[in-house]
């Protein structure tokens, strides 16, 4: 018999359950710039209401992140859980599309914060509880290229039919029945979800796989994937097992500062897109798909790269060339050079935030190794769930503030205090001492935790976000 043989733990009739989570992420990808988009079109809401709402539904996923979880560590049906958060979700994006006041559009977006939480704690579990322990970070990997496909596919999708297919229909018609068609491929997963998945015949403890549970930080990074860093929280009620080493808070301290600055430049980001460079919905689709297209191309390079060199001088030359990247955000008068809704702009601004994934693609894969090796194996469980509590916390801080300071002061003052809030945040790194990561070239077991920092469990519904 072959050992490494890849076989299920239970028997199964197919594995494809995975794919259940494709339609989902493609969902996400078109909902993800298309709800502030909608806030502001139909409803005319500022740029602060609209950042309050994206806030509101992640911030509303915390506690109920937690109590699906527990309750499904209770109850002996993971499967019924999850396919009632698809279901719950499809329906909410739809009643979404055809909300007809602002307040009935922002409780709605809150409820699918809701019934979305439990998909990526509960799809997670199932995933280890079917597969064998030395598949876990393969298969974590391969959920990470789903979300990252299936993202880029729904934001290519929003501009085919906003600007090719409905060119001629009315825009916020063409939007709503988008948002129906997200609401639909959300219902989609659960039928597949239904039909594929398997109860497991084993039942593991989340806390005794905790280093895996909260080693996901986002394939790509998004206004709305603040959700798939939230359930991490929960750590915060639980205490380490051991103290903690000094420099792992410094480093926590600065991963909170940094994702603050992050978000507060992609708080306000598609209304900046559309008041200050005057793109049509369509464009703002493009420019989020050069991100979402360089982030998930860059993820396998980023992890060898990582591997090859020091995580702290990769993390810190991405934190330096965002806040270079910034900075050129902020020279609005090339906007006035190119023209306001021009081609151009669409292309310079595509182009700079493709780039600005290029950038998350390294900081997410050096930031979890960073972490790796400031602490001990016994303390990882702990060490990750802080780092994912204090980046949800912080996103949930930046995009808040970002709407804020966007209303009250300006584009201009906005992304100036996101830039200088992420120079403070790498500013802090800077007394760990460098040797700390100084790994020898045999230590090649980096490499599966690395996977499973691509990936986001099973791909955070609507995430973010960040």
């Amino acid at each position: 018999m072959d050992i490494k043989a890849r076989t299920t733990v239970r028997p199964s009739t197919s594995d494809l359950w995975f794919f259940a989570y494709l339609p989902l992420a493609i969902s996400d990808g078109i909902a993800a710039p298309l709800i502030p988009l909608l806030a502001l079109q139909h409803f005319g809401a500022s740029a602060f209401a609209v950042t309050i709402i994206i806030a509101a539904s992640a911030m509303s996923q915390v506690p109920f992140t937690i109590l699906w979880g527990n309750l499904s560590d209770r109850v002996a049906h993971r499967k019924y859980f999850l396919v009632g958060s698809f279901l719950a979700t499809g329906v909410s994006i739809v009643l979404i599309a055809l909300a007809t006041n602002l307040m009935t559009y922002f409780w709605l977006n809150v409820a699918e914060g809701l019934a979305s939480a439990a998909s990526a704690p509960i799809g997670t579990m199932l995933l280890l509880e079917t597969r064998q322990k030395r598949w876990w970070p393969q298969d974590i990997g391969l959920f990470g290229l789903i979300s990252g496909v299936g993202t880029t596919a729904g934001l290519l999708v929003g501009f085919l039919w906003l600007f090719v297919v409905g060119r001629n229909s009315p825009l916020l018609q063409g939007m709503t029945a988008l948002l129906v068609l997200s609401g639909v491929l959300a219902l989609l997963s659960a039928g597949v979800a239904w039909a594929w998945i398997e109860e497991p015949t084993t039942r593991i403890e989340r806390r005794s796989v905790a280093e895996l549970l909260h080693l996901h930080r986002g394939v790509v990074e998004r206004m709305r994937s603040v959700r798939a860093r939230v359930s991490g929280i929960v750590e915060l009620t639980r205490g380490p097992s051991q103290r903690l080493p000094g420099r792992e808070y410094l480093f926590l301290a600065a991963l909170g500062v940094m994702t603050v600055g992050f978000d507060i430049f992609y708080g306000p980001f598609p209304v900046v897109l559309s008041l200050n460079a005057k793109l049509s919905d369509a464009a703002i689709f493009i420019v989020y798909l050069g991100s979402a297209a360089a982030s998930s191309a860059l993820f396998f390079h980023s992890g060898k790269s990582v591997e090859r060199r020091s995580p702290k001088s990769i993390f810190l030359f991405s934190l330096l060339s965002r806040v270079a990247l910034m900075a050129l955000f902020l020279w609005l008068p090339l906007y006035v050079l190119l023209g306001f809704g021009s081609t151009t702009l669409l292309v310079w601004l595509t182009v700079l935030n493709a780039l600005l994934g290029v950038t998350w693609a390294f900081i997410s894969t050096a930031s979890t190794l960073f972490l790796m090796r400031l602490v001990g194996r016994s303390s990882r469980g702990s060490a990750l769930g802080l780092y994912n509590a204090v980046a949800g916390m912080g996103s949930l801080a930046g995009i808040v503030l970002g709407g804020y300071l966007y209303a009250t002061h300006g584009v201009v003052f906005a992304y100036a205090v996101a830039a200088l809030t992420v120079v403070l945040g790498a500013a802090l790194l800077l007394p760990i001492p460098y040797h700390v990561f100084q790994a020898p070239r045999s230590a090649m077991h980096h490499r599966s935790l690395l996977t499973s920092s691509r990936a986001v469990g099973p791909p955070a519904p609507k995430g973010t976000r960040r």
